[in-house]
């Protein structure tokens, strides 16, 4: 990439006005953050209690029993209420574009929990087509607990025959099967 002597790029095309006629830098991201953090100050009980202090100072500042000569706005307290005109003012849009970049960040965790679910729901009919498979896989297969039976079915009738006295050829149901 090629430079001039000041480190300039030679691909971008520089800006000769004035610094007081060009567009001051405007990062979003940090005045959005600037607007949440006062946002969030303005909702706690510390920025009331401050705006009551000052609020009530102002009042017994410039009450007719105050001092005389260092009253700046007298009893209608019309300096007062432009002031807090002023604050409510810039206080509106500044909340308002909290609630919007609030918005915006639930939104992205609505659609990321709307996926998680999606894929979780995936993977259960998955597993259950599955489970489903190895049920049907499994009617053909002898169980542990089905031969345990028939161990016991043959265990038993080989016990019996010992108490009958008859002799063992096998076991039940081979009889047809002795060598000659």
């Amino acid at each position: 990439m090629a430079r001039d002597d000041r480190g300039n790029r030679l691909d971008v095309p520089r800006d000769d006005r004035p610094a007081l006629v060009r567009r001051p830098a405007y990062d979003p991201e940090m005045f959005g953050n600037f607007a949440e953090g006062f946002a969030r100050f303005m909702g706690t009980a510390r920025f009331l209690a401050y705006m009551t202090v000052l609020i009530i100072v102002w009042l017994l500042w410039n009450a007719p029993f105050g001092p005389d000569r260092s009253r700046w706005d007298e009893y209608p307290f019309i300096f007062l209420t432009l002031m807090l005109s002023l604050q409510a003012s810039y206080a509106a849009p500044l909340i308002l574009l909290a609630q919007n970049r609030q918005e915006a960040r639930d939104r992205v965790s609505q659609d990321q929990d709307r996926e998680t679910t999606a894929r979780a729901q995936f993977d259960m009919e998955f597993l259950a087509r599955e489970v489903a498979g190895l049920r049907h896989g499994m009617g053909e297969v002898a169980t542990r607990d089905f031969l345990r039976s028939e161990l016991r079915t043959l265990l038993n009738d080989l016990a019996d025959q010992a108490r009958s006295g008859e002799p063992t050829t096998g076991a039940p149901g081979a009889e047809g099967l002795r060598p000659p």
